[in-house]
């Protein structure tokens, strides 16, 4: 463990855990914690950011990173250039695009993908399945743009993370073209809260205490069942899912989000890679360029963009296969 990931955790039990220690969640203390940002990355020599939050740019709300030398107005052709499309973390309802820019922005460089951060509705304002219909509509409208499926990867991080594997699901259930891969950082999948490391890791994870994880998915569920496979994909069938790359923590109550999955996926007949890091934070690639775990991991993470959108482009043409919606 470097000395920046011992700060990382020093400083999130200090100053994150004691939240999540509270009976009850406010929403909007959250949201306020962490709209205010001590240090924001600028954007990356030679690329730039894009936000759509009109009306008109509906269903891809949010920001794009993409290479400066693309064309400004959005449009695209089609091509095998790799394309992130990125679900953020924050339980479902706080944080943003903007508050994930320090791994966003470090994460397109690396894979040489463009990349787009959605902005989905957040509970509990909008509960299940609002942002699963944002996220699917979304690669729908990649589709239409004339990005091909082949080149695209969906990912995400804790609550992102779970909601990028249940558009995999979801799209593939309703016959959508499938994404080359999906990129899992520290995935929050069970939304029934039964994995064994909730009780095993607590007091150890040095940024949630178990008990907080119940009490989040009911912000985000309300009435509807915590095993739905489209909120709680460690309850889905996973047959057919394109290849996945996930990691998590030693030390994360959240660990078992990741093996379980990693586990049935595989079991599934899914490639599926799964890292497990030693006593490393939650969603610790957030923490770059800082810390040298995080850079590490998001090297990792663009080498498997590049490989998942480079063996499914091949894939697609040797069997003549095209985007369509």
């Amino acid at each position: 463990m470097s000395w920046q990931s011992a700060l990382a955790c020093w400083y999130l039990r200090r100053h994150f855990r004691p939240e999540t220690l509270k009976p009850h969640i406010d929403v909007e203390r959250a949201r306020a914690l962490t709209s205010t940002r001590v240090w924001s990355p600028r954007v990356p020599a030679g690329w730039r950011l894009r936000e759509t939050y009109r009306a008109s740019d509906a269903p891809l709300l949010g920001e794009w990173l993409e290479p400066a030398s693309s064309e400004p107005d959005g449009e695209f052709a089609a091509s095998t250039t790799p394309t992130v499309l990125y679900c953020h973390g924050g339980g479902y309802y706080f944080c943003s695009p903007r508050t994930h820019r320090s791994l966003t922005f470090a994460l397109a460089p690396r894979a040489s993908a463009r990349l787009f951060s959605l902005d989905y509705r957040l509970a509990p304002e909008h509960r299940f399945p609002a942002a699963l219909d944002d996220a699917t509509a979304a690669y729908r409208q990649l589709l239409a743009m004339g990005i091909a499926a082949s080149s695209i990867v969906i990912a995400g991080d804790s609550a992102g993370g779970g909601l990028a594997l249940a558009t995999l699901v979801a799209l593939r259930d309703a016959g959508a073209p499938m994404p080359a891969g999906g990129l899992l950082f520290s995935p929050w999948t069970d939304l029934a809260t039964t994995g064994a490391s909730l009780r095993a890791n607590d007091g150890i994870d040095p940024m949630f205490c178990g008990a907080a994880i119940e009490r989040a998915a009911k912000v985000y569920l309300g009435d509807a069942s915590p095993t739905h496979p489209y909120a709680s994909p460690v309850y889905a069938d996973l047959h057919g899912l394109p290849p996945l790359f996930m990691m998590a923590g030693s030390t994360e109550v959240l660990l078992d989000d990741t093996r379980r999955v990693a586990d049935n996926a595989r079991a599934a007949g899914v490639d599926c890679e799964c890292e497990v890091w030693k006593k490393l934070p939650h969603v610790w690639p957030v923490f770059a360029p800082f810390m040298p775990e995080a850079n590490r991991a998001l090297d990792l993470a663009a080498a498997f963009v590049r490989r998942a959108t480079s063996r499914a482009a091949l894939a697609a043409q040797a069997s003549g296969v095209t985007s369509s919606v």
